[in-house]
């Protein structure tokens, strides 16, 4: 056995532990009789690193395997990356813009082995941190949603929704990017308060028609004149009284021309403006459904703008040309079509302008009314996204829905926590088509191929389409699948599908799948539906939905706000042990974690506690222990500790059951901190007989065990340093909860401690001299206590600091009163201390602790403090608050004892 070093080092330890797991194999040992267990990773992006987020999800995935690997399951977590179209291509011309190249200096597949090659290079940085993190993934079947056989599953998966009527063509608006010309998801949209303005126009009424007032025009309201040019048209609220009798009439668009239809839709808010807005659906996506709702087709609305952005030439061609070319903004000091819409209008006179007054009580007049307006932008390429009309090819999320909504009806998926259900149901319930193309060069190419007269063929290869095509010469769709439509075939593409393998049959449905709730729509969901569409089951039996990692005042983290926390850092500082157990412990089911760097740094304390636990151990000559069993004791002490170990272990399995890592990992916290290290190692100092040292060597094997999955590194390094073992700890076997729980000896050490908390606690208040021993005298003893007092005389006197222990009345003076249970314990401190003055010492300090108590409490309970000051002014007041109020109940407690 080697001697514990005198100081716990994380980094020695960590790096030499990890390689050693990953080299014999020990994340994934040869277990092909046991009960499977598979939890599949959310694949990080191939471009990312290592963030907070990433640091909170997959601790909680890593607790899980190594539980279940322990209790001796086929434990596998499948481990990969998702290729990230966007993110990666941008990278990778971001390589090339540094070179003085561009993507378009090359042909596509020149582009593409690009990508590769920076791949190879550069791409395995987030599989590196996440085993600094202690991940313990299936690294020797490591996927990526680009390699080989995902790519056959991805592409076999668009072709089977095609044949099955899923998956078809359309002309619908989506959100596009014009610096990467290229439809985007909702999640890469990013919603930003910008400066804007609400600018007024009239619109003529055609034909003569008139308003009930006479006016012969509608004010219509815009925060984009600029798309006017392809209005189609006005929409009032059809109980508008100011507009009934137009509905159904025409209006000139004043530039244009065009005539448009005045509709009735209750999309329109007569509290809004001059409650007539303008419907441009080719350029918006509430417009969109006002157009359909009102008859038009895709296929007739308008487009004004071309990929980048400028002004195109619409379908009826009554743009007129000094429009055309356009930026839709003013870029690069030159006007664009907003401007030069605004500019129009207000010199035909159309403009309503904005009238306020200013200081002085004049009328001050602007052309539009300042707003704040939530825009989107791209995520990653910070300009305004532009809803666009483009043919794209969609899923029917609607028919894939319907399986996964009464799975989770049923059972068959159980969402935790269950308040989750309702978001689930609300947005299943209301999906939209599925927008899977992107237009990029990095992804897989959509398997569709289109003639002269754009017919599309899908097939596998080019060949099948060209089989289906006959004679006709086709052209492949260069566009590429959107990264969540193969990222939802994880669950079974990583098992092999579509090849029906044994290690697919064996391991899906996948157990337990652990997801920030954030993507539960653009993943969660879509597992779901391409898992019971093309395995006939659900893709996890459990789904678990953790919070977000907030910072330190509850504020999104976001690098604007220079609030963000790298876990990378807190490693370094602290240990990747003391991160987990943070994650861990703070995470309490779907609420949010606020960082707080003092609590990580707490928990790395505790893994000292424990280290310099190992190290009295071993001592006092404890060693590993030699049975899985406890061993069999006579004394209260070491039956009270198997008790609390037993009493530890139904909690974590039933914590886990729960998926409640917090109060798994507080269980074995307290259990370690309070009872073994700071109670149990305390009773049996200086009385290390040979059945002391087989249950504290025993109880500790069982920490390690316990405590492994939430601290896997140090808990391996003293598992080796303890004693000789036949094996690592990470393959060991779970403590089993079987042993009766002697709950006389747990009473009986439980009232000893309390005892003891309680005389320290007096000592402490009334400033007893630490070295000075006190006689206690007992009074009203039962016989049962006086028969424990019997048995624990020697630890109470050493622990307790009492010197003769007598029963019956107290000499005369003051004295110290304790209450347990039903017997009083006095402490005589006449000669020990000056009564009076500590009387009038706490007396004074009672006072003033009740008076802030009180001040404290009369501020929250006034409203106008409550619902008017900054919230975390009020959360500092109700916790400092709270500590007055137990400052106070300690000091009067205190005063009492004195009598």
């Amino acid at each position: 056995m080697t001697e514990l070093p005198k100081t716990f080092d994380p980094a020695t330890i960590e790096s030499r532990w990890y390689a050693h797991w990953e080299e014999k194999g020990l994340f994934r040992p040869e277990r092909p009789d046991a009960t499977p267990f598979t939890i599949v990773n959310p694949p990080p992006n191939v471009t990312g690193s290592l963030h907070i987020g990433h640091a909170l999800d997959n601790t909680l995935q890593d607790i899980v395997i190594r539980y279940e690997r322990l209790r001796g399951k086929d434990a596998l977590w499948v481990v990969g990356t998702d290729h990230a179209g966007i993110a990666t291509q941008m990278v990778v011309e971001r390589q090339l813009n540094a070179q003085q190249q561009k993507r378009t200096d090359f042909t596509r597949d020149e582009f593409v082995a690009k990508v590769w090659e920076w791949k190879a290079e550069s791409g395995g940085a987030i599989t590196r941190q996440l085993r600094r993190l202690g991940c313990s993934m299936d690294w020797a079947n490591e996927r990526f949603t680009m390699d080989e056989g995902f790519s056959r599953a991805v592409v076999k998966t668009f072709v089977e929704l095609h044949k099955r009527g899923l998956l078809y063509r359309d002309k619908r608006l989506v959100n596009w990017d014009p610096h990467f010309r290229s439809a985007i998801s909702d999640l890469e949209v990013e919603t930003v308060e910008t400066k804007g303005g609400f600018w007024r126009f009239r619109y003529p009424l055609a034909d003569g028609v008139t308003l009930a007032d006479g006016s012969d025009h509608i004010v219509v309201a815009t925060t984009r004149p600029e798309t006017m040019l392809a209005d189609m048209a006005v929409a009032v609220h059809p109980e508008d009284p100011r507009y009934q009798s137009v509905i159904g009439k025409d209006i000139l668009q004043p530039i244009t021309g065009r005539r448009l239809r005045i509709v009735g839709d209750d999309y329109a808010d007569p509290e809004l403006g001059s409650g007539a807005v303008k419907i441009t659906p080719g350029h918006d996506f509430n417009d969109f459904e006002v157009g359909k709702r009102a008859g038009l087709k895709a296929g007739e609305m308008l487009n004004m703008f071309d990929a980048d952005a400028n002004v195109v030439q619409t379908a009826d061609g009554l743009i007129p040309d000094r429009f055309l070319g356009l930026h839709r903004f003013k870029k690069d000091g030159v006007d664009g079509a907003r401007e030069a819409v605004v500019a129009e209008m207000k010199e035909l006179g159309f403009l309503v302008p904005h009238v306020t007054k200013n200081k002085e009580g004049e009328e001050v007049s602007a052309d539009f009314e300042p707003r704040t307006i939530q825009t989107p932008f791209g995520d990653r390429s910070n300009v305004v996204i532009e809803p666009w009309l483009t043919d794209q090819w969609y899923v029917d999320a609607e028919k894939l829905a319907v399986a996964p909504m009464q799975a989770v009806r049923d059972g068959a998926i159980e969402i935790v926590p269950k308040t989750w259900e309702k978001t689930f149901f609300n947005w299943m319930e209301n999906i939209q088509p599925w927008c899977v193309s992107r237009q990029l060069w990095w992804g897989h190419q959509i398997p569709a191929w289109f003639d002269a007269d754009g017919n599309s063929y899908v097939a596998e290869t080019e060949a099948e389409a060209q089989a289906l095509a006959g004679n006709k010469v086709l052209t492949r769709d260069p566009d590429v699948l959107d990264t969540w439509f193969s990222s939802a075939l994880w669950p079974f593409g990583t098992l092999g599908w579509p090849e029906q393998s044994e290690k697919l049959s064996r391991h899906y449905p996948n157990d337990l799948l652990i997801s920030g709730f954030d993507i539960l729509f653009f993943w969660d969901a879509r597992m779901a539906m391409q898992g019971m569409e093309f395995m006939g089951d659900v893709p996890w039996r459990k789904l678990y939905l953790h919070g977000l990692v907030r910072a330190a005042d509850g504020q999104k983290m976001s690098k604007s706000k220079g609030n963000v926390v790298d876990p990378l850092g807190l490693i370094d500082k602290f240990g990747a042990d003391a991160l987990r157990f943070f994650m861990a412990a703070m995470e309490s089911q779907g609420r949010d974690v606020k960082m707080d760097e003092k609590r990580v740094e707490g928990y790395r304390n505790f893994a000292t506690k424990l280290w310099n636990a190992a190290r009295f151990l071993q001592s006092n000559g404890v060693t590993a222990s030699t049975t899985h069993e406890a061993p069999h004791a006579a004394l209260p002490v070491n039956r009270w500790i198997i008790a609390e170990t037993v009493a530890t272990v139904q909690a974590i399995d039933t914590a886990m059951i729960e998926l409640r890592f917090d109060a798994a990992a507080n269980a074995i916290y307290h259990f370690v901190w309070d009872q073994f290290c700071d109670w149990y190692i305390e009773l049996t100092k200086g009385a290390m007989d040979d059945e002391t040292r087989a249950v504290a060597g025993w109880a500790f094997d069982q920490i390690l065990v316990m405590l492994h999955p939430f601290m896997p590194f140090i808990t391996e390094e003293l598992w080796h340093l303890t004693g000789e073992r036949a094996n690592e700890l990470i393959v060991a076997r779970w403590p089993q909860a079987l042993a009766a729980v002697d709950t006389d000896a747990q009473a009986e050490i439980d009232w000893l401690i309390r005892l003891v908390s309680a005389i320290r606690t007096a000592r402490t208040e009334l400033n007893v001299p630490p070295g000075a021993k006190l006689p206690m005298v007992v009074r009203d003893a039962a016989e049962a206590t006086q028969r424990r007092l019997d048995r624990q005389g020697v630890a109470l006197a050493r622990l307790g600091r009492v010197e003769s222990l007598t029963f019956g009345e107290p000499p005369a003076g003051g004295a110290a009163q304790i209450v347990v249970d039903e017997a009083t314990f006095i402490l005589p401190l006449e000669g020990v201390i000056d009564i009076a003055a500590e009387k009038t010492r706490l007396a004074k300090a009672l006072a003033a602790a009740e008076k802030e108590r009180d001040s404290l409490g009369g501020r929250l309970s006034n409203p106008s403090f409550v619902e008017k000051a900054k919230p975390e002014a009020v959360s500092k007041a109700r916790e400092d608050h709270g500590e007055k109020t137990a400052e106070a109940e300690r000091l009067k407690a205190a005063l009492d004892r004195l009598g």
